[in-house]
């Protein structure tokens, strides 16, 4: 492995998975006598995933109109299947 002119190295994919280090991950560098140690900071790639995850459905729900603001999960997935609404539903005039 060959260190380029700007200083940087490819971390081998097998060490990257096992260390939980992903594309804008942030890592930090020390020495331990002659040896460079690399170490993940913060989350691994799966807490990563959870967060995109969630910031994509925080832009979902900015994204509804007034009408599906005060539904929950289960009664905008019987609007999306096409569901009658349940008796308890429209006793609450959500739909």
């Amino acid at each position: 492995m060959f260190v380029t002119d700007k200083g940087q190295v490819t971390i081998p994919k097998h060490i990257r998975l096992a260390a939980g280090v992903a594309a804008g991950s942030e890592v930090t560098f020390s020495l331990e006598g002659s040896r460079i140690v690399i170490t993940p900071v913060g989350t691994s790639v799966k807490d990563d995933r959870r967060a995109r995850l969630r910031a994509a459905a925080a832009r979902v729900r900015g994204s509804f109109s007034a009408e599906f603001k005060p539904l929950g999960a289960d009664e905008i997935m019987s609007f999306i299947r096409g569901d009658e609404p349940s008796r308890d539903t429209r006793r609450r005039g959500t739909r």
